[in-house]
């Protein structure tokens, strides 16, 4: 019996490596990355097909050499070993585009579409008040300068994306990509709604804390003076958390991020996805939040 099983196992292998290389590698560019990577195990023909130009050219979006275009540091693909090499690159390395206002790259697993656009590019509300936000660079970051709130009471962070730019048939969430300072304040005691929506319809209104603490602490602070109104207060409120609300969760490139919310792209449409933050409802003053941008990628890596 263990003779026949091997017998099998040899026959099914030399089946394998018979089938022409070309129209394995045919095959191979109808899956995915993840499925060609994994097939490649299975013969030394499919290893030599899943290594080829030809089947990663496939998984690279159609439009990529005009969006590398758009960036004055992207290298050339013909400077890449293999369309492979490339891919993995343009997956792990996001390139900026478009004089920095975005980033490009691709989703590893399927090769579709992920921008991030950059704060400098969001419509944020007393964004060119310095009293209120100031404009520096972080080393972590991949644009040249990053949004810090210094002090406001009314927040509100507005960004758009041409739906025409993403990967049809895909599954899209945006995300706020943020960090704190040490100095944070104000942030945990009410929750910011979010959404997001096509031509000026949201989708579902969402509420998130933007701090991991959010609803949970009571904290002192002294609340910078309300310009005209009032003088500073001394503030140490502490609001229940709701239920339901969400709250940031850690990237791996040390900073913060939190869903906005989801968008279906079907393809052929050419409108504008908008995406919001705001905390408005409160009142009370909130500072230390510093912004890199929204990023919009395939929900859950698909």
């Amino acid at each position: 019996m263990e003779s026949s099983n091997c017998e099998k196992d040899g026959d099914r292998a030399d089946f394998f490596s018979a089938l022409p290389e070309g129209c394995v590698a045919e095959a191979m560019a109808l899956t995915c990355p993840r499925d060609a990577c994994r097939l490649s195990l299975v013969s030394s023909t499919f290893l030599s097909a899943a290594e080829s130009d030809a089947v990663w050219e496939r998984f690279l979006p159609r439009d990529y050499q005009d969006v590398m275009a758009r960036s004055a540091a992207a290298l050339p693909p013909r400077a890449f070993g293999s369309k492979k090499e490339l891919y993995l690159n343009l997956c792990d390395h996001p390139l900026v585009i478009d004089g920095g206002t975005k980033s490009f790259s691709l989703e590893k697993c399927s090769g579709k579409k992920r921008f991030m656009v950059a704060a400098k590019d969001l419509l944020i509300e007393w964004g060119d008040t310095p009293r209120y936000w100031k404009w520096t660079s972080l080393v972590e970051s991949r644009f040249n300068e990053v949004a810090e709130l210094v002090s406001v009471c009314w927040l509100e962070i507005q960004g758009k994306i041409h739906t025409r730019m993403l990967s049809p048939d895909t599954v899209y969430a945006a995300y706020l990509v943020f960090k704190l300072t040490p100095e944070t304040y104000g942030l945990e005691y009410y929750p910011a709604e979010v959404s997001l929506g096509i031509g000026g319809v949201k989708s579902e209104i969402r509420s998130v804390y933007l701090d991991p603490d959010g609803g949970r602490s009571r904290r002192f602070h002294i609340m910078p003076r309300r310009i005209g109104l009032f003088n500073r207060l001394r503030s140490n409120s502490t609001v229940p958390r709701e239920n339901g609300a969400q709250y940031p969760k850690w990237r791996g490139d040390d900073w913060l991020e939190i869903e906005l919310g989801e968008y279906v792209c079907k393809g052929g449409e050419d409108g504008e996805l908008e995406m919001s933050v705001m905390e408005v409802k409160g009142g009370n003053w909130k500072g230390g939040l510093i912004v890199e941008g929204i990023e919009i990628r395939p929900k859950d890596g698909k």
